[in-house]
Order: structure tokens, then C-alpha cells, then sequence
């Protein structure tokens, strides 16, 4: 099978395997330098050739919930190879490069749907594996179930136009109100004054609405993006096999400004504190990013994916999802506060002062959480065990006892939310059991 490749819409390239496993891409001639398709895949006339699909077509391959659906809905008639799941969703990658198969238009617009009958409240399971049935979804993938939309609102929020401007998750059972969950740490990263992605949470609060943030200032030009996993040259089933510091040494391998690089590793320690202010065990190397418009224009794209991942059961006991210093807990002490002094260039009065916007957002959002779990019965015991990690996630980055923070004792108590139940230890299933055998 060949793919074309395309940068801005652009003809760049192709890309093959022959036998399934060895991917070959490879330049036309006379490509311009800046339509590179990856940092680490620079314009030349050699080929660029790999045991396995490359990093960078990897990263925008779904995964979980969105690869069961698409295997199951796509794989009889087109197989379920990496390069043939590339062909079905590579017109939909995050960034702007686009993977299409022989003929097709990479403008071509996907197949529209009602994005406002879903944030009315239009949320059932049904609905979304309906959705992502017709919506070959990509570029996204985790623990929440996500698929991209082709929607956007006009200025009375009642537009259909066909674009590709979001990214909607659901809700599950085993993860209830994690909507609300995620948006309402993205609101503190926001009120923190932090990039973050805008998110809006549909009427029921079973359905959030992510606005990308892959575009530039006209609002139709692609930015490249590429996650630290790609970049680190991992697969997606590798993504929390990193460590903090072997991301800050690739930021600074591929960006080469050193105005920039400072202030992308300034970002980073604002994400790594909110990691651990708001208990999100889920941040790994596919949840960070880098967003450019050129080699001489690299960012960390904004916070995403945040949310407090710990109240649920099944991640309760999870430490966080990379090391510092070697250290997976949630009580790091002083290995964090050196992290972000030698390896993102903070003096110990800007940790200070980030902490402290930190926890001074999450006691503004604190009601909000409050409100939403008596607005939401489904969100109620989720809400509350936000509320005690967030305090003990703050309590967590009092990294000098000289420091004075905030407690979230007394709103807790004010809303007299009780402890929080204990977490339901894991269900696994033994090897070889069967319920149709007897007892011993």
C-alpha cells in the first residue's frame, strides 16, 4: 500500500511498506525545507525508513475505546494493519500534516453531525459509538472515549458548518462525571493563568467539548503538533515509559531558540505542578506536546487532557504517570523543587509564586465543584473526592514548611461532603478460572 503525504494540503511525500512491517517515506524532489512533516524528519533525498510505522504517523493512530470501534466498524474491508488504519484516519491527524490514499482530496471535508444535539444533552454511549462510526476519529486516544468532530458554532451557537475544530469526550460508567471532571481542572489551569485548551461541558454534563488548538491566528492554517511520545521515537502502548527529565532533554534537542526553549521548560513546570496539584496519575508523554509553525517558532502546546484521574477506582493507587529524580509519588519533596531549578531554570521564588497561583485557582474553582455536584447526582461522589485530593495535592507542593497555602477543609465542610468512600479494590480476573468450574 501507498500513502500520499501532505503538509499545509501540499503534496510532500509518500510513504509504503511493502511486506507490513518496514515503512519507508520518502520526499519528492524539490520539496520546500519548511514543509518538513516531523522535527525529526527533515526534508532530504534519502528516505526516511523504519522497522515499524514512524513515530510521527503513530501518533496520530487511535487507540482504546476509538481502535476498538474503528477494528471492528473498518477492519474486514480494509484490514487492521497500522498503515491501513493510517489510510482510514490519517485525513483527520492533529497538525497539519494530512496522510490520504491515492485520489482522495486532503481538503475534502468530513461527513457533518449535530454538535449542538449534543451538547443538549444527546450523550448516550449509542450515540457516540454511532458518531465514531461515521467519524473515522484520530490524533486523540486515553483513558476517556473521544472522537473528532467536524463542527464549530457560528456566533449564535447554531452554526453547522463542516470544519474540524473540536474534539468531543464522553462519559462512561466506569469513569462518571469525568466531563465535568476534566473541565473543571482545565478551569483551574485557565484561572491560574496558564495556556489551556477552551472547554465547554454539554447541558447534561455528560459530554465535554475540547476546541483544538492546533491553529494559527487566521484560523484556518494548520501549526504543526507532535506529543513527546512521537518525538521520543516511543510507541503510543510506551507512553508512560519516560521520565520528566528525558522530556525536558528532548525539548531541548528539537528546539533550537534559546528564548523559546525557556519558556517552553516554563510551561512545562507549570504543567508538572498542576500534575501534581490536581492528582492527575494520567499525564504522560502523549499528553504534552510541542505546536510549530516552523523550526524557529516551537511552544509547548496548551495544558490538555488534565483531570483528576485518582478518584476513580480503578487509578486510585496510581502514582503519577513519570518519575522526578526517579521518584514515582505523590510526595516528590525536594526532588521537585531541584527538577524545576536545574532542569527548567527556576529560582525557588517563581516555584513559589506558581504554587501559589496554583492553589489560588483551585480555591476559586472550588464552588464551581460544589455547584456541579448538586446540580449533577452522577457527579456528586466524584466532585467530593475531588475536592479532598485537590487539598491534598496542594499540601503536597508545600515544599518548604516556611510556606503558607490554603486548605479546602473549610468548603468541604461547608458543603458537608463526607470523607470519600473507599476505593473498590481491582476486580482481575485469574488465568484459566472459569465461574463454570466448582469450588476448591
Amino acid at each position: 500500500m501507498k500513502l500520499h503525504v501532505h503538509v499545509h494540503d501540499q503534496p510532500v511525500a509518500t510513504l509504503e511498506s511493502t511486506d507490513g512491517f518496514r515503512h519507508v517515506m520518502t520526499y519528492h524532489p524539490d520539496v520546500a525545507p519548511e514543509l518538513f512533516v516531523s522535527l525529526l524528519m527533515p526534508v532530504r533525498t534519502e528516505s526516511f525508513a523504519y522497522p515499524e510505522l514512524h513515530p510521527m504517523f503513530r501518533m496520530n493512530l487511535p487507540e482504546g475505546f476509538l481502535l476498538s470501534i474503528v477494528q471492528e466498524q473498518l477492519g474486514p474491508h480494509v484490514g487492521a494493519s497500522p498503515l491501513n488504519l493510517l489510510a482510514v484516519v490519517g485525513r483527520n491527524a492533529i497538525g497539519r500534516v494530512k496522510v490520504t490514499t491515492p485520489g482522495t482530496d486532503p481538503r475534502q471535508p468530513p461527513v457533518p453531525f449535530d454538535l449542538n444535539g449534543l451538547l443538549r444533552g444527546d450523550n448516550s454511549e449509542e450515540a457516540f459509538v454511532d458518531l465514531v462510526r461515521r467519524h473515522a476519529a484520530s490524533g486523540v486516544s486515553g483513558v476517556v472515549p473521544k472522537f473528532l468532530s467536524p463542527h464549530h458554532f457560528d456566533d449564535h451557537g447554531k452554526g453547522t458548518l463542516a470544519t474540524d475544530r473540536h474534539i468531543i469526550k464522553g462519559t462512561t460508567a466506569r469513569l462518571p462525571g469525568v466531563a465535568l471532571n476534566e473541565h473543571l481542572c482545565m478551569e483551574v489551569s485557565r484561572q491560574a493563568g496558564f495556556p489551556t485548551a477552551k472547554t465547554e461541558v454539554s447541558d447534561d454534563g455528560q459530554a465535554l467539548v475540547v476546541h483544538r488548538f492546533d491553529v494559527e491566528a487566521d484560523g484556518v492554517t494548520r501549526k504543526g503538533m507532535e506529543d513527546l511520545c512521537s518525538l521520543l521515537a516511543l510507541r503510543p502502548e510506551q507512553k508512560y515509559e519516560s521520565t520528566w527529565e528525558r522530556v525536558v532533554s528532548r525539548i531541548k534537542d528539537v528546539t533550537p531558540d534559546a528564548e523559546q526553549q525557556n519558556e517552553a521548560l516554563a510551561r512545562l513546570a507549570d504543567l508538572l505542578l498542576l500534575t501534581y496539584a490536581l492528582r492527575n496519575a494520567d499525564c504522560h508523554t502523549k499528553n504534552i506536546a510541542l505546536l510549530y509553525s516552523s523550526r524557529q517558532q516551537i511552544e509547548l502546546a496548551p495544558v490538555y487532557d488534565m483531570l483528576t484521574i485518582t478518584v476513580y477506582d480503578d487509578y486510585a493507587k496510581n502514582p503519577p504517570g513519570m518519575p522526578v529524580e526517579g521518584r514515582s509519588t505523590w510526595m516528590p519533596g525536594k526532588a521537585l523543587e531541584r527538577f524545576l531549578q536545574t532542569r527548567c531554570h527556576l529560582k525557588p521564588a517563581q516555584t513559589h509564586a506558581r504554587i501559589e497561583r496554583i492553589c489560588e485557582a483551585i480555591v476559586q474553582v472550588t464552588p464551581q465543584v460544589i455547584e456541579a455536584a448538586a446540580t449533577y447526582p452522577a457527579f456528586h461522589e466524584t466532585g467530593k473526592r475531588m475536592l479532598h485530593a485537590w487539598n491534598d495535592g496542594m499540601n503536597s507542593l508545600r515544599l518548604q514548611k516556611t510556606w503558607s497555602l490554603p486548605s479546602l477543609a473549610p468548603s468541604i465542610a461547608a458543603a458537608k461532603f463526607s470523607e470519600p468512600a473507599p476505593a473498590k479494590p481491582l476486580k482481575v480476573d485469574k488465568v484459566g478460572r472459569s465461574p463454570l468450574l466448582g469450588r476448591r
